[in-house]
């Protein structure tokens, strides 16, 4: 059986570090560049519609997500809207896919309705030379689908601007049955090409590596332990807008980083199948080795 995937990103404008126009958002399908780097296989999906939102979740509290990341990367074709996460005052974490041919961008951080300018806000350019993506992401797979972002700025953390803790060298955890936390600004309908303007959430078990397998119809060449995947139920998921985004669980009361957001099924977001994730601990070595983050 054919499986399909979509990568869950959104598009915006630039207008300037501090000065984002979010009017001109758009969905990346739109863009050319977004399927030419894509498998022959999913090229006849470009004219489907896909349900394109944090699926059946919430709006969060403001402050509640003091990691999450508006990411504005600045391409040749326009500019792109993903998630990232804070991971120390110079760096964000967030995938290679949001930022390949990324020519720079800006981190909005600390926003609830990014479309408002907040006094919580932070709003730090990055350059292209500040990025740093795994050397062995492989887009037609999406193997080794995360990169690291040094801002220009340091970050001043605040109440509503804080790192999220990453796994130590030592945890061996799968995280299976722990209740994971998904976030971002994605898409708020089915027919709109508007992305949320407000942090939205949803909360679902992550699953086992078989389990996902298993929903995934043991699509091997999607699903590999190098993932890390959050129940469907309720039609509860990540989806468009949200790729780079944080997926946590709550380790003795503190969010701890699990996951980044990766790719979903083209069928819709809310079909009920698992959202997969790039799995931390995996990659935690190659994280510390490219960042200011302490072991």
């Amino acid at each position: 059986m054919k499986i399909s995937v979509v990568l869950l990103i959104g598009v915006a404008a630039v207008t300037a570090a501090a000065e984002i126009d979010w009017s001109k958002v758009r969905p990346i399908e739109d863009f050319d560049h977004y399927w030419a780097r894509l498998p022959q296989e999913l090229q006849s999906l470009r004219y489907s519609v896909p349900s394109s939102r944090i699926t059946n979740g919430n709006e969060a509290r403001p402050g509640q997500f003091p990691y999450q990341v508006a990411l504005v990367i600045n391409l040749d074709q326009g500019s792109a809207l993903c998630g990232a996460s804070i991971i120390s005052n110079d760096y964000i974490l967030t995938a290679a896919h949001c930022v390949i041919g990324a020519l720079g961008g800006t981190a909005l951080l600390g926003a609830h309705n990014r479309l408002n300018n907040e006094p919580s806000q932070q709003s730090i350019v990055f350059e292209a030379d500040g990025i740093t993506i795994h050397p062995e992401y492989t887009a037609n797979t999406i193997r080794n689908d995360v990169a690291l972002i040094r801002l220009t700025n340091s970050i001043e953390f605040n109440e509503r601007v804080q790192p999220v803790g990453l796994p130590s060298r030592q945890d061996g955890r799968t995280f299976s049955g722990m209740m994971g936390t998904v976030s971002g600004f994605g898409r708020t309908s089915d027919t709109s090409s508007s992305t949320s303007p407000v942090v939205r959430f949803a909360i679902n078990p992550i699953i086992t590596f078989a389990n996902c397998l298993d929903q995934w119809n043991n699509a091997m060449h999607v699903i590999q332990p190098q993932n890390i995947c959050l129940s469907g139920n309720g039609g509860r998921s990540s989806c468009n807008g949200d790729s780079g985004g944080p997926l946590t669980v709550q380790d003795n009361g503190e969010s701890l980083l699990v996951g980044i957001v990766s790719f979903g099924s083209s069928a819709g977001c809310a079909i009920g199948r698992p959202s997969v994730y790039v799995r931390v601990t995996h990659f935690l070595d190659w994280i510390l080795e490219n960042s200011d983050v302490e072991a």
